[in-house]
């Protein structure tokens, strides 16, 4: 069957994209490798730790062993079910700076200023506080208030203050300097993904989502993209696209899927047995990421997760007051307060991003601790580190290599270091003193800052934001122009956090969205 657009990638991308294009007139297939979203945990805020690392809902991916990290290898989660990493990550509404936005539009990316993106962040939203000039009301991508509160996060929130911090209760403005709760993609206690956001009300009549449907690669007739081979059920089958084929599988799958289709860089294609149908040696390349520095403080007379949850009684009632009141610590994003500050005081603007949480464990997946304790996790923004993601076979279903560089490049290490300090100054301000805080990680003997910097690699951690692989430039050798279609192959776009050419300053997925939304209006132009 012919469509006039398939869609790749049920995603934070794809699905808006696809309900977009459908609600256009248009005969639109969505192809989703993963399953349908009805898995309880996907929907329930705190089951994102029993979706992560599960193969019903994660592509389960592992980094290569990195040198910035003192040789570790990470879980690299992406999601693999309708509503993509939407339905498994930490639901933080974040849309970054202006700065990233105009710094686009200097790149000589024409309608990626901050002014440009503003309104289409506004007209998904169903913002909890009001609309505003800053926020809207109405769309289907709701932003909540929290639904919990914790004593030790305002006291920490208080000694961010002292440490020279602003209270912010809105970190969406443009300028997200400041302390304070993060605004989360819930409904009424539930998550929201953009599965049950953008194609609840999509035309049936106008829109197939086929699911388990595992892209193999994008067809190729005389240098135009014509359709997608895919496996489902044991069989490969095909379609055909009348107008154009968007990839939107993610800063992994994209490229991947590129490069198995024979556009990518021809010596790796060259070396698994791939014909070359168009040599782009950036795609796969520029990829960024936000690596979190997991420092962790012992405290003494703390309320916390892990005093809560390590008792049968304290487990219950979190239990009963989800169930009841839809509220408590089943309802809590992963991270409940925030913080955006500077590594140096002459920077423009934040490059650090603080996500505390009052509890703490060795690793994700593991046990919480048996004591009081709060992790204040800090990421560098504006990371200078580059890394890739590269087939590893000519079988779509083994995994690419995904490395990231973390920690690569001095600046990188200097930022680690000025950020386990700041992190430390603010745990030794007046209103965390009450608590007697004993560091754990990194740990207070650790103090130089070469100590330091190696100390990064030890604790360091993905936030899970990886972004740029197959990125938009006005070069000639990004793969993508401003309009996000593909040079040197006509009717293929890409639309998803790939194409971002430098990282935003906050989380990805409300910026995904947005891209979507524009990559929309683009098309549907380009159709009339």
């Amino acid at each position: 069957m012919d469509w006039d657009y398939i869609v790749i990638g049920a995603g934070s991308a794809g699905c808006v994209l696809a309900s977009r294009l459908a609600g256009a007139g248009h005969r639109v297939l969505l192809l989703e490798a993963g399953g349908r979203d009805n898995y309880h945990w996907i929907h329930i805020p705190m089951g994102y730790l029993y979706c992560i690392g599960n193969p019903r809902t994660d592509w389960m991916y592992r980094t290569a062993a990195d040198p910035g990290l003192n040789g570790r290898s990470l879980i690299y989660p992406r999601g693999k079910v309708l509503g993509g990493c939407s339905a498994i990550n930490g639901m933080l509404y974040l849309r970054g700076q202006a700065a990233d936005y105009d710094g686009w539009r200097q790149r000589g990316l024409p309608g990626w200023g901050w002014d440009d993106v503003l309104p289409l962040f506004k007209r998904v939203e169903d913002y909890a506080d009001g609309a505003s000039d800053m926020h809207g009301v109405g769309g289907v991508w709701r932003v909540d208030n929290q639904r919990l509160h914790w004593d030790l996060l305002d006291d920490w929130m208080a000694a961010a203050e002292a440490e020279g911090l602003p209270r912010s209760d809105d970190f969406n403005t443009g300028n997200n300097e400041g302390v304070g709760y993060f605004k989360v993609n819930q409904r009424k206690g539930w998550r929201l993904t953009t599965a049950r956001a953008f194609l609840r009300d999509a035309p049936r009549d106008r829109l197939k989502v086929e699911t388990h449907a595992h892209a193999t690669r994008i067809l190729l007739r005389e240098g135009r993209a014509v359709g997608v081979e895919y496996q489902q059920d044991g069989a490969l089958r095909s379609a055909h696209a009348r107008a154009e084929v968007i990839l939107s599988a993610g800063a992994v799958n994209s490229p991947q899927l590129l490069q198995l289709s024979g556009i990518g860089p021809g010596d790796l294609l060259r070396r698994h047995g791939i014909a070359v149908q168009h040599e782009m040696p950036e795609i796969g390349g520029n990829l960024q990421d936000h690596l979190q520095l997991r420092c962790a403080w012992r405290l003494t007379g703390a309320k916390t997760l892990n005093t809560m949850a390590n008792s049968l009684w304290g487990k219950a009632a979190i239990g009963l007051d989800y169930l009841l009141r839809r509220r408590g610590p089943m309802s809590m994003a992963p991270s409940q307060l925030g913080a955006f500050s500077k590594s140096r005081p002459d920077l423009e603007t934040p490059d650090l991003e603080y996500h505390v949480q009052p509890l703490s464990l060795e690793a994700f997946g593991q046990p919480l601790h048996d004591y009081p304790a709060i992790t204040a996790s800090v990421c560098n923004l504006r990371p200078e580190s580059r890394g890739h993601v590269q087939i590893t076979s000519p079988d779509p279903q083994v995994a690419p290599e995904i490395a990231p560089n973390y920690l690569s490049t001095e600046g990188d290490r200097a930022v680690a270091v000025a950020a386990i300090r700041q992190a430390r100054r603010i745990m030794a301000q007046e209103p965390m003193r009450r608590y007697a805080p004993e560091e754990m990680k990194p740990g207070a003997a650790v103090d130089s800052d070469a100590d330091l910097a190696r100390a990064a690699g030890d604790i360091g951690t993905t936030i899970f934001h990886p972004v740029g692989t197959v990125r938009m430039g006005a070069d000639e050798a990004a793969p993508l122009d401003a309009a996000l279609r593909l040079r040197g192959i006509a009717g293929l776009r890409v639309a998803d956090a790939s194409v971002m050419p430098t990282i935003t300053s906050g989380n990805t997925n409300s910026p995904t969205i947005m891209i979507a939304e524009k990559a929309s209006d683009m098309i549907l132009a380009a159709a009339r």
